[in-house]
């Protein structure tokens, strides 16, 4: 596949936020884990920031699917069931994905998804922002339908492990890994955002969570049982926390400085879901940590101002 090249200073360019606000779509698969709905709630909580344009069902397939079409069309009903709870119309909003993974690098996916993600990127030469927690299937199936959109999208995505892991076989990036390869090898203007040793460092206690967010409305309440029940599932009770990283990709919309970056060139993926290094490669943005504290004391007073509306 040839993609459109992008010379150094634009591809500099789109990858330096501008002020004010960013039209942002967002990629997700919400039902497969608990923090898909914190992260949705946070960028639709932030309209000063995130001019939020559609919400699309990524693929996902574990414990708690039986496919990849199967999480995906849970993923579908979730986020009009977390629309709901913050008050919001879904209608004209959610969108269905992809509902299987990439064969090849070259074969699309065609979903719902990748065809209006093509549509929305090609209606402006303003950038249009992709924030992506989940398998990269859909957004590398618009790249691949329409390669012309690496010069009209900007793609943040929570995937893999930071480039000192030993390996980077994380759940979103090893799904589809046609899909994750496009996205690195594509030259699209990409934001990295590394589980393992960055993102995981975005960790909740229940207690925490009963504190700041239980007496948020509807939507406090729902981001609290979910982690009740992601409890239940542990033997371990004393000293347990969860991980929320998918909030990171939010964060970065809203303050880039809660998630700090360095440019490195895109890292290369074997087969062995193991990074390797090219320094002719793109330049691309890769976080190197997040700043926590700031990051959940946003969301938390953003629920409460929320809360207060209703």
């Amino acid at each position: 596949m040839n993609f459109p090249k992008l010379s150094d200073s634009f591809r500099l360019e789109r990858l330096t936020l501008p002020e004010g606000q960013l039209r942002v779509v967002i990629d997700t698969d919400t039902f497969n884990e608990v923090d898909d709905q914190f992260a949705v709630a946070h960028a639709l909580l932030s309209p000063e920031r995130m001019a939020v344009e559609a919400l699309y069902a990524a693929p996902y397939f574990n414990q708690r699917s039986s496919s990849p079409k199967d999480g995906m069309e849970k993923s579908y009903q979730e986020l009009h069931t977390l629309l709901g709870r913050l008050g919001k119309p879904s209608e004209g909003l959610v969108y269905a994905g992809s509902t299987d993974y990439l064969s090849s690098s070259e074969l699309p996916q065609e979903s719902e998804v990748a065809r209006d993600l093509v549509k929305r990127a090609m209606s402006s030469k303003e950038p249009l922002y992709v924030m992506a927690i989940g398998a990269i299937t859909n957004i590398a199936s618009a790249i691949l339908l329409e390669p012309q959109i690496i010069e009209r999208i900007v793609v943040v995505w929570l995937g893999g492990h930071a480039l000192h892991w030993p390996h980077t076989r994380e759940f979103n990036l090893k799904q589809d890994i046609h899909a994750s390869r496009i996205i690195l090898d594509s030259g699209v203007p990409l934001v990295l955002i590394p589980c393992l040793g960055v993102a995981s460092h975005l960790i909740l206690s229940i207690s925490e969570l009963e504190t700041f967010a239980k007496t948020c409305g509807a939507m406090g309440e729902y981001l609290v049982n979910t982690i009740a029940s992601a409890r239940h599932e542990h033997a371990q009770h004393r000293a347990w926390s969860r991980i929320i990283w998918d909030i990171s990709a939010s964060a970065y919309f809203i303050d880039d400085a809660w998630v700090p970056t360095e440019f490195k060139p895109s890292p290369l993926l074997s087969s062995e879901f193991t990074w390797s290094f090219d320094g002719s490669r793109p330049l691309i943005r890769v976080a190197n940590m997040v700043w926590r504290d700031a990051i959940f004391s946003d969301l938390f007073q953003k629920l409460a101002v929320h809360a207060q509306k209703l």
